[in-house]
């Protein structure tokens, strides 16, 4: 274990937030996008530099203003200071009650240059990330030996997606520096009620498994091959070589889809069982292809809280991608997404769950993605807001989702580099020998995040 990992997080005070006016206490249904979700934690931390100012910052001072606005925020952000409670049929709803968020306040004995941010296993689970007790939301605010901060949150997927809580952090942002609200929630539930009678394509059946047809989990084996995260930074001059080395003449592929391919590629290298079959998901956020060129829909839907989401994927054989040119894998990603980012795939998302519920359902990437050959999940976090997280000591020097979330499959996050310059911070969750091997065979591209590259030194 190295310097930046093995430090010490000492708990000095555990309080709760809640919203600075009262709410009428009610009930808030989750909607049947949220009911595909399991009950997963999500975890997202910023780390700022020592400010300049004396005492106005100081951590006692930065803890009272991280406090007054996330008090604010919650007014607004009501479902955040509320519990998940199951109805009279098991289904989980939220008892908007105003109990409040847990906020922790902590110090470690690190500097902010020594975090091994590279490996957020050692040096942010279970340190610098809370562990969410109740509630919905836990904050947690860490001072540093050299005066800088770690700010980090921990919330319930089931009631937000990575959209929803981007949206909050603004808010609480703006709380902060006595801004107006840039964006107000939308909670109306009605945007995505499903169709009277009821339909779907059953090819959705093919992405969703109600859980009692899931196979039962398997043991682990001893000795075998575990997920692990790490974080690299990719240089947008290695994206941009990427892309031009996935598109052809007449089509001119994403940064997205170019990365996705190339990281599809790294993990088939990974399978020495040219048949196996491997599996690439990409999330698919619904709220611009729902609202179908209706403008009132369209304001309603970029402020709606929840989920909206979708995880389509495609599967090949591992000999194809491996001999297959990285143009290939890239058309591929993009003909099976072509499906997925349409108004009707998420209308018939809506009405498969409404047809199967109470029972609880999952997608099957996520929970047997693995059983055929290689699987994982790319998730595209280009909307993460970090320079806009500023609660009135400047911009984070780093801000990244964290989420083992405990599927069978991989899941990966690229974000936009805090340096605004077009480079990706990437969240990487894979198999260690996945890991291994794209760190040997793309060195030049996944560079692991260091205090260097962020200019901590």
């Amino acid at each position: 274990m190295g310097a930046g990992e093995d430090f010490r997080v000492t708990v000095s005070k555990t309080e709760v937030v809640a919203a600075a006016l009262p709410l009428q206490e009610h009930w808030l249904p989750l909607s049947n996008l949220d009911l595909l979700l399991p009950p997963l934690d999500v975890g997202v931390f910023f780390c700022y530099r020592k400010p300049h100012g004396g005492d106005n910052f100081m951590f006692g001072s930065m803890v009272s203003v991280l406090k007054k606005a996330l008090a604010q925020a919650l007014v607004s952000n009501y479902a955040f200071g509320g519990e998940v409670v199951p109805n009279s049929v098991g289904e989980p709803e939220i008892l908007c009650n105003n109990s409040g968020v847990d906020f922790i306040e902590a110090f470690a004995d690190v500097e902010l240059r020594d975090i091994n941010l590279y490996n957020p296993d050692e040096s942010i689970e279970g340190k610098l990330v809370p562990k969410k007790k109740k509630g919905v939301l836990a904050v947690q605010a860490t001072e540093l030996k050299c005066g800088g901060l770690v700010v980090a949150c921990t919330f319930d997927h089931r009631i937000a997606d990575a959209y929803s809580t981007n949206m909050f952090l603004v808010s609480w942002a703006e709380m902060a520096q006595s801004k107006p609200l840039s964006v107000i929630p939308c909670y109306r539930r009605s945007l995505l009620n499903p169709r009277r009678p009821g339909y779907y394509d059953p090819s959705i059946d093919d992405m969703y498994v109600p859980i009692s047809l899931m196979a039962p989990p398997k043991e682990p084996q001893l000795g075998a091959d575990h997920l692990i995260s790490r974080i690299y930074y990719i240089t947008v001059d290695q994206l941009c070589r990427l892309q031009s080395l996935a598109s052809s003449s007449s089509c001119k592929r994403t940064k997205l889809e170019s990365f996705s391919a190339f990281l599809w590629k790294m993990v088939a290298k990974c399978e020495y069982v040219n048949k196996k079959i491997s599996k690439m998901g990409i999330v698919v956020d619904g709220r611009s292809r729902l609202s179908h060129g209706d403008d009132e829909k369209a304001a309603l839907m970029a402020a709606y809280f929840g989920n909206v989401l979708s995880i389509p994927f495609g599967e090949k054989r591992i000999d194809e991608l491996n001999e297959k040119p990285l143009s290939w894998v890239a058309d591929a990603i993009h003909d099976y997404l072509e499906g997925a980012v349409t108004r009707d795939h998420f209308l018939d998302l809506i009405d498969w769950v409404e047809a199967h519920r109470p029972e609880p359902a999952v997608a099957k990437i996520y929970s047997s993605g693995s059983e055929d050959g290689p699987a994982f999940v790319v998730s595209s976090g280009q909307r993460f807001p970090a320079s806009k997280v500023d609660f009135g000591w400047g911009k984070p020097a780093l801000g990244s989702y964290h989420f083992p979330w405990g599927g069978s499959a991989g899941y990966v996050m690229p974000m936009p580099s805090p340096a605004g310059n077009g480079d990706w911070v990437v969240y990487v969750h894979l198999f260690e020998a996945q890991v291994e091997m794209i760190e040997t065979e793309a060195p030049h591209l996944f560079n692991p995040l260091t205090s260097d590259y962020l200019k901590l030194n």
